[in-house]
Order: structure tokens, then C-alpha cells, then sequence
């Protein structure tokens, strides 16, 4: 997490084109954060993390942009949309539910480092166990000669095993009846736990036999898990989750324009958007929110929200609400050039993504700078003239330019293919020019 804000910039240029605003304003939000761990604990409570409004149209980076920060900085993180909410007393997903959300991705990523941790441990149980069926201990008493038999023998099958070469092998393997976990973050906590206690009761009941057969291959994967169980500590793992939830958690909270109340909106379901924004305000404030694993308290959560405010504005939003996003940020639309470099610049970019795709079927995808750019002419031009998707345009205009090659795909084993400027052209531009067609088809 130790990143300077150049850095982190530098990084997200790799897969996030143009947005230098979105990009220094987030990177200093989590450069703050490390700043502040490294402070005394009197004083880190002091500080508060500045929430972010990102305000743009769909489809310019404002989620990726956070979604790559999370994964990068290894922070637990979770995007929801703010639409999906209702306020207490309508049938739907209170706004509790996404620190619980928060608390559950929080478990995933400390276990799975737990797991990284313990993966030489892991791996010499599954191995033990799986060489214990095909190769059956010696009877007590064997003579030496025998020992040094089986010794060999034991060594030459584990290294079979670890090789993948016995993975058809089907073997008997007696399952530990594993303890299924509900992860239902819209119940309360209460209720959660009574259904686990169910959970438990039945299983315990239940006579069903728990030898199974099973190849090598998926008995190697069920026993990982089992051994998961029995070596990592649980209740420690849950603890410090609740913590790094607590001092390092993201939450991105998407389409929060969708329960602004703009002047002009009149309608049935208004008085819910804004019970939706009252409910939201305690959770950015800080409060602290019961889980089944915890209370976590808010307070240094960090929260990005975005939204297009093409009807609504930031205004329209209550004025406790708005105060609590004081750092504020204009993403850019994509003009022509941009949607070139995201389809040249960016890694795995979605040019790649195809070639990668048809490679499989044995041919080769070239496109020609040419024809890159007509694309890239050809969805701005489409966004101008209809609604305005950003990049997710390029989508839907190389699916249409690609379709008959893709369709086509085992004629061309061994071959190369072209796209071409004139290809592009020819599969676009009527689609394009005419209104309804390019509303209906891209």
C-alpha cells in the first residue's frame, strides 16, 4: 500500500486512458489513508477519510478506475448500486447490507492470503491423503526390507501424484460433512445466525454416507477445502477482516443520481429515493453496523460514488448528504482519440481480448492501424448521434465488425485475417448513419 500518488497514477495509466482528475484526486485518497495509518491511534481517529463524488457519463472509467485501485492495493472492495436500496419500512435491500458486503469481501481476501500462508501445509495434507488411498499403509510388524520397499514405492507415487499423471485415478475418499456457510448480507445478523444454527442441526442429523468416489483431480480440489477448515484459524481470520474492513474498506457506491430528487421529477417512488439518502447518511457519517461476525464501525470507510446527473445534479441531492462528499470530480467524455488509445494502450485491451479468442481456433486476427481508427471514428460518430456509452460502445462495434469472421473462424485455421479500414467501413456505415438503425443495432 506504500504507493506515492505518481505511482499510483502511473499505474492506472496502464488501464484507464485520459481522466487525470478521477485519477490524482483517488490517488491522493489513498495515499491519505497510508499517511494516517502511519500516525499515532489518537490522532488516526481524528482523521476522516474525504469521500469522493465522480460525476460522468457511462462508460468513461469512473468504475474501473476504483475497481483496479482495490485490486491493486489489496483493500477490501465493494461496488453497489445506490438504486437497488430502499428505505426501512419498503420491501427491498436496506443500506446496511453493503457493510455487511464489505465484511464478507474483507474474509475473502484475508483467507485467501491465510491460505498462501499455509499453502505448503495445504498441499502436504492433500498429498498425504490422496497417497494414503492409492497406496495403503503396511501392516504393523513389516520387515525392514519391506519398509524400504514401501519407502520407495510411497516416493514414486507422490511424485505421480504431484505430476497429474494418477489425476483419472479414481479413488474412495470419506468427506468430512463440511459446515455450509450463509452469506445472505440482506438478512440481519439475527436471523443469519439462527439459519447457520439450523444449517448445523441438519447436518449433524443427517445419515447419508460420507464415502465418495471421486477422480484424483476433484478429490485433490475437495480436500484443499477440507484442509482449508482444519488448518486456518477462522475466528482470527474474521477478526482481522473486521478490522481491515474497518481502516481500509471501499465501497463505490454506483448510479447515486438515480435517488437524487430533481426539481423537475415528480413521481411515486420519490419519497423512497430520498429515505434512501437518509438511510445512507448515518452509514457516511459513521456509525457502527452489526454483523454476524462483528460491530464494524463506519467511520473510516472510504466511499466513492459516481453518477451520470444528466437529469439530477449533485444539488439535488440532500444537503447532509452532499456535505459528506466534499472532494468533487468531472470526468471527461471520450472523444475520438481517446477511444483509439483505449483500443491500442490499454493492457489486455479489447483488440487483444479477440485475437486471444480467435487464436484458439488456429487463425490469426491482424487489424490495421486504419482500421482501428475508422473504429474508433465510427463510435464516437455512434455516440454523438444516440445516447453517449463512452467506451462500452466499442463493444458493440467490433462485435458487428467481427461477427462473420468470428462465425467463420475454422475456414481461416492456419491463416491470417485482416481487418481492415474498407471492412470497417463497409460493415458500419450505413448502421451508423442511419438514426434508427444505430440506435437499434449499436
Amino acid at each position: 500500500m506504500n504507493m506515492t500518488p505518481k505511482e499510483i497514477v502511473a499505474y492506472l495509466d496502464d488501464y484507464v486512458i485520459s481522466q487525470k482528475d478521477a485519477k490524482k484526486t483517488i490517488a491522493l485518497a489513498l495515499r491519505t489513508r497510508y499517511r494516517r495509518m502511519q500516525l499515532s491511534a489518537e490522532l488516526q481517529e481524528e482523521i476522516k477519510p474525504k469521500n469522493i463524488l465522480m460525476i460522468g457519463s457511462t462508460g468513461v472509467g469512473k468504475t474501473e478506475i476504483s475497481r483496479r485501485l482495490a485490486k491493486m492495493m489489496g483493500v477490501p472492495f465493494i461496488k453497489v448500486e445506490a438504486s437497488k436500496y430502499t428505505e426501512v419500512g419498503f420491501v427491498g435491500r436496506d443500506v446496511e447490507s453493503m457493510i455487511r458486503d464489505l465484511v464478507v469481501a474483507s474474509i475473502e481476501i484475508v483467507k485467501s492470503e491465510k491460505q498462501e500462508e499455509n499453502k505448503e501445509k495445504i498441499e502436504n495434507y492433500v498429498l498425504n491423503k490422496i497417497v494414503e488411498k492409492l497406496l495403503p499403509p503396511l501392516p504393523a510388524g513389516a520387515s525392514e526390507s519391506k519398509k524400504d520397499d514401501y519407502q520407495r514405492l510411497l516416493e514414486a507415487m507422490e511424485k505421480r501424484v504431484l505430476s497429474g499423471e494418477m489425476d483419472e485415478k479414481i479413488i474412495e475418499l470419506e468427506l468430512d460433512k463440511m459446515h455450509v456457510e450463509f452469506n445472505d448480507t440482506n438478512l440481519p445478523p439475527e436471523m443469519a445466525k439462527v439459519q447457520e444454527s439450523f444449517s448445523k442441526i441438519f447436518s449433524t442429523m443427517s445419515k447419508e454416507d460420507s464415502k465418495k468416489e471421486l477422480t484424483v483431480a476433484d478429490a485433490k480440489e475437495i480436500l484443499k477445502l477440507e484442509a482449508s477448515n482444519k488448518l486456518l484459524d477462522m475466528t482470527n481470520i474474521n477478526t482481522l477482516a473486521l478490522k481491515r474492513a474497518e481502516q481500509g474498506g471501499i465501497i463505490f457506491l454506483d448510479e447515486i443520481d438515480k435517488i437524487a430528487l430533481s426539481s423537475n421529477t415528480q413521481g411515486r417512488n420519490d419519497p423512497s429515493k430520498e429515505g434512501v439518502q437518509r438511510d445512507l447518511l448515518p452509514i457516511v457519517e459513521g456509525s457502527s453496523v452489526t454483523t454476524k461476525y462483528g460491530v464494524i464501525n463506519t467511520d473510516h470507510i472510504l466511499f466513492i460514488a459516481a453518477g451520470a446527473f444528466h437529469v439530477s445534479k449533485p444539488s439535488d441531492l440532500i444537503p447532509e448528504l452532499q456535505g459528506r462528499f466534499p472532494l468533487r470530480v468531472e470526468l471527461e467524455s471520450l472523444t475520438e482519440e481517446t477511444l483509439y488509445q483505449i483500443l491500442t494502450q490499454t493492457q489486455n485491451s479489447l483488440l487483444k481480448q479477440y485475437q486471444a479468442l480467435l487464436s484458439v481456433e488456429g487463425m490469426e486476427l491482424i487489424f490495421e492501424d486504419d482500421a482501428i481508427r475508422a473504429i474508433a471514428q465510427l463510435s464516437h460518430r455512434a455516440n454523438e448521434i444516440t445516447e453517449d456509452i463512452g467506451a462500452r460502445r466499442l463493444h458493440t462495434v467490433l462485435e458487428r465488425v467481427l461477427e462473420d469472421v468470428s462465425f467463420n473462424a475454422d475456414e481461416y485455421q492456419g491463416k491470417e485475417f485482416r481487418i481492415t479500414k474498407e471492412l470497417v467501413h463497409e460493415k458500419l456505415d450505413l448502421v451508423v448513419e442511419d438514426d434508427d438503425l444505430s440506435r437499434y443495432i449499436l
